[in-house]
C-alpha cells in the first residue's frame, strides 16, 4: 500500500457506507473488498459492508489473516453456541481485500482481547477439547465455554463427561481478580 493510503487508512475517516452500517458502533479500522464493499472492525465486532451482520468479538473462533501485495484474505470462523457452555465452529468466511489498512493488526488485538484463558486438554477416545473463557460486552463474569476439536466427539459420552469435569475444574480454580 502507498504512504498516502496508509495515512488515510490511520487517520481518515471511514467511508460513508461503513459509518451508516456501523451506527452507533466505533469504527476502528476497515478494508475495501475485492468486488466491492468493505469488511469493517467497530466496537462490537466484524462486519461485511454492505449486509453483513455483526459478528461479535467473542464469537471469534479464528479470523486467519494472509498477506498480498497490500491486500489479502481473511478466513473467519465464527463460534456457534450448540448447547448451554458448548459451542461449535461454524462454516469459515473468506474475504478477499484489495486493501486492508489497520484491519489486520485491530481483528487480531480485539479477539484476542476477549480471550481471558484458553486451556486444551486430550480426550480418552483422541482429539482433544479446548476451554475458553472469554470476555462478553455487558456481562461481569467471564463466560466459559468447550469446543471440541471434532465434532463427533459431542455425541460421546466419555469425552463429554471429560469435557465437563475439565471445565469444572478450570472455572473452580479461575483467578476472579483477572
Amino acid at each position: 500500500m502507498n504512504p498516502f493510503r496508509r495515512l488515510v487508512q490511520r487517520f481518515g475517516r471511514p467511508p460513508a457506507e461503513v459509518v451508516t452500517a456501523a451506527g452507533d458502533e466505533d469504527v476502528l479500522a476497515w478494508g475495501s473488498r475485492a468486488g466491492g464493499g468493505w469488511l469493517v472492525a467497530s466496537s462490537v465486532g466484524l462486519r461485511a459492508v454492505p449486509g453483513g451482520e455483526v459478528l461479535p468479538w467473542h464469537l471469534v473462533g479464528h479470523a486467519r489473516w494472509t498477506a498480498a501485495d497490500g491486500g489479502g484474505s481473511f478466513a473467519v470462523t465464527p463460534l456457534v453456541e450448540v448447547e448451554p457452555g458448548v459451542q461449535a465452529r461454524g462454516p469459515v468466511t473468506r474475504y478477499v481485500l484489495e486493501d486492508a489498512g489497520e484491519l489486520p493488526a485491530v481483528v487480531r488485538r480485539r479477539v484476542d482481547q476477549t480471550v481471558v484463558a484458553s486451556r486444551r486438554h486430550p480426550l480418552p477416545a483422541g482429539g482433544g477439547v479446548l476451554l475458553v473463557a472469554r470476555r462478553v460486552p455487558g456481562q461481569a463474569a467471564r463466560e466459559w465455554s468447550v469446543v471440541f476439536d471434532d465434532d463427533a466427539d459431542r455425541d460421546d459420552p466419555a469425552a463429554r463427561e471429560v469435557a465437563r469435569a475439565r471445565l469444572a475444574e478450570a472455572v473452580d480454580g479461575e483467578d476472579a481478580t483477572r
